[in-house]
């Protein structure tokens, strides 16, 4: 935990706020603060700042609140996944929001089991949770754009067309393919990209056949197949990496 997040609705009027559970240990165990201390805080879609102890013990924290610095912009990066294993997918949105991901999709496919639909996971709530993982870590307090799509075709040709219209960039992570990612999108350097990346089994003919259709370009990482919690993280290091390189002349 890097950052407190706090919910602009726990704010009063005098411009504090009360902490308990998680946030209360933190600054206890794991901060050692103490009264009049200063601890670095954020409110959730809102600014960062720090918020000074004004009163502490085993049951609640009072932080006096000053929130002013505008929190770090997001990567022009939207996600498209197939909806993975709860246990998983916990992991990967925490990952993708450190990353700084702008919109997340989470969808169905031919490989998906339909059982990871009805996973408490996710409900509103339990999703912001990851989410907020990801925040803390990567000192931000801007949650990304998360929805969920329950069948494959309806977004695919309803859903897909005004995404992809907006990036210039258009990628689908497929094994059967030769080309690599800077073969695929050789001048990333900045462009809103999106990226879909299916489930462990890959994604099926059909598929990969729509995604084309809406100008997505196949690529592989190559020769091994990886879990979808390694994909994620690598994918996403690779296309910010490219982004930041210069063009090409």
């Amino acid at each position: 935990m890097n950052i407190i997040l706090i919910d602009p609705t726990e704010m009063t009027d005098a411009g504090t706020v009360t902490l308990l559970g998680n946030r209360l240990r933190h600054i206890r165990k794991i901060l050692r603060s103490k009264v009049g201390d200063s601890v670095r805080v954020g409110l959730i879609n809102g600014p960062m700042g720090h918020g000074i102890v004004r009163e502490l013990n085993r049951e609640q924290a009072t932080l006096a609140v000053t929130a002013t610095i505008a929190p770090p912009p997001k990567k022009p990066i939207d996600l498209v996944l197939a909806l993975p294993r709860p246990i998983m997918l916990k992991r990967i949105l925490a990952q993708a929001t450190s990353f700084g991901v702008s919109r997340i999709f989470l969808i169905n496919a031919k490989r998906v089991e339909k059982s990871f639909f009805n996973a408490s996971l996710l409900e509103k709530e339990n999703l912001e949770g990851c989410l907020r993982l990801g925040l803390e870590q990567a000192v931000d307090t801007m949650l990304p754009e998360l929805s969920i799509h329950h069948r494959f075709r309806p977004f695919v040709e309803d859903v897909l067309p005004t995404i992809a219209a907006a990036c210039p960039v258009r990628l689908v992570a497929h094994p059967d393919t030769d080309l690599n990612l800077h073969q695929a999108a050789p001048g990333i350097s900045g462009e809103r990209t999106l990226l879909a990346i299916g489930p462990e089994g890959g994604w099926i003919d059909f598929e990969i056949e729509k995604f084309q259709e809406q100008g997505l370009t196949p690529f592989t990482l190559g020769s091994r197949i990886l879990r979808m919690d390694t994909a994620v993280p690598a994918l996403l290091a690779q296309i910010d990496l490219l982004g930041n390189l210069p063009p090409q002349i």
